[in-house]
């Protein structure tokens, strides 16, 4: 029997319908070429190592030639897993080369240092990942770095005027961390372009549902930790290039810095990767179901989906996404206090109470007092928390939210 298809004008057809269309790619792709269809296992094996040894110094020279080539030289270079996935992630992505590194932040921060030196502007959103703020704020300040945020929604005359002569790097990430503003990226493109910079961006949530080099990024980052990953049991990131000359760059400065990633991380992300289509199409619509339930509570003031036309940005995710993920903030309305909203989070049953997202399990976090911005009007007046829904069923969780939004009002009554 066919698996039933959300109806094409629907919403659960906006937030499902690119993961349908990444299957074969995850399942069939980051496989050496050379791998015959009968007479191998289908799941590459894992190569740990550091040692590589060669038959004579001519064959050792000019295997140090290929560094840049995803070749076995050194086991701190990368093992052959690593390859498959490099192969796979710059695939998924649309660029030409990837570089696997030891966790998410350090996808944020090694490109910041290869492409930026002492005296160069850097431009991030107010809405940047906090770990990626605070190495902005010390460790690129204490380079001779300076950073100008500016606002998720700024539009291109406000975003034209930040930009310096020394401007190099501008970032973005969209949806925000936290607030979930969707980033008009093809206009940060244009605008950084126009005045010889690069255009990263952290892509961790649209993994899959945007193609960061279609709409003029050049280096995209990803947290393979989440998604991918997919089961809260790695650490581990990606960045990926859309142009030979960035990757020559990047790849000198993952040798230099030494950014690696075990080969028993990238063999569990790789075989995450084979399920990741099916495990997003059914959490993007559970998500949706749950957004959708807790956008008709009259304890919230908002929900920020990207699919919801109230979330920043709404029309920049119609135009430029083919899908949306699991993860999503709430807002509740202020006559609710923030201890109020904290007895219900510790009510919650079936929601994990935790860092990080993207696992097969349902999450709960608390974010209000956790976002930090340098620009008026960023911060929800409201308390806050963001949800990750995982593969439970969607009655249960809904269930679960219920009994907490009863303690919610109890603790608020109280």
């Amino acid at each position: 029997m066919p698996m039933e298809q959300p109806d094409p004008n629907s919403s659960a057809y906006r937030v499902s319908q690119g993961w349908r269309r990444l299957a074969s790619l995850l399942v069939q792709g980051g496989r050496a070429e050379d791998v015959p269809r009968r007479g191998a296992f289908v799941n590459p094996p894992v190569t740990r190592g550091s040692t590589v040894l060669f038959p004579d110094l001519a064959a050792m020279r000019e295997t140090g030639t290929r560094s840049h080539d995803h070749e076995l030289v050194y086991g701190a270079m990368g093992t052959p897993i690593q390859h498959d996935l490099e192969q796979l992630v710059a695939a998924i992505e649309g660029g030409v080369h990837c570089q696997v590194v030891s966790s998410g932040l350090a996808a944020c921060t090694m490109p910041l240092l290869a492409f930026l030196s002492a005296g160069d502007h850097l431009l991030l959103p107010d809405s940047v990942y906090s770990p990626t703020r605070r190495f902005a704020s010390t460790m690129l300040a204490r380079m001779g770095v300076e950073t100008t945020y500016y606002a998720p929604t700024i539009d291109e005359a406000g975003l034209r005027a930040l930009v310096r002569d020394t401007t190099r790097v501008v970032f973005a990430e969209s949806p925000g961390s936290h607030t979930f503003e969707v980033q008009d990226i093809p206009m940060l493109a244009r605008v950084a372009h126009a005045h010889g910079a690069r255009l990263m961006l952290d892509n961790t949530w649209g993994i899959g549902v945007f193609q960061p080099f279609e709409h003029g990024v050049d280096i995209s980052i990803q947290a393979l930790t989440k998604y991918p990953g997919g089961h809260s049991d790695v650490i581990i990131g990606a960045v990926t290039v859309a142009e030979n000359e960035d990757w020559r760059i990047l790849r000198d400065a993952a040798i230099q810095l030494g950014q690696v990633a075990g080969p028993d991380d990238c063999w569990l992300t790789l075989r995450g990767l084979r399920t990741m289509a099916v495990r997003l199409e059914r959490q993007s619509l559970s998500a949706l179901r749950v957004a959708e339930w807790l956008r008709g509570r009259p304890e919230v003031a908002r929900v920020l989906h990207p699919a919801f036309e109230e979330c920043p940005g709404h029309p920049f995710w119609l135009r430029d996404f083919t899908g949306a993920c699991g993860l999503f903030g709430v807002e509740l309305r202020e006559d609710f206090p923030v201890s109020a909203m904290e007895d219900m989070i510790d009510a919650l049953g079936l929601f994990g109470l935790g860092a990080s997202w993207g696992g097969y399990e349902s999450l709960v976090l608390p974010t209000t007092g956790g976002i930090r911005r340098n620009i008026p009007g960023g911060i929800p007046k409201g308390a806050t928390f963001r949800i990750h829904i995982g593969l439970e069923n969607v009655d249960d969780l809904i269930a679960d939210l219920e009994g907490g939004f009863e303690v919610l009002r109890a603790s608020s009554a109280g």
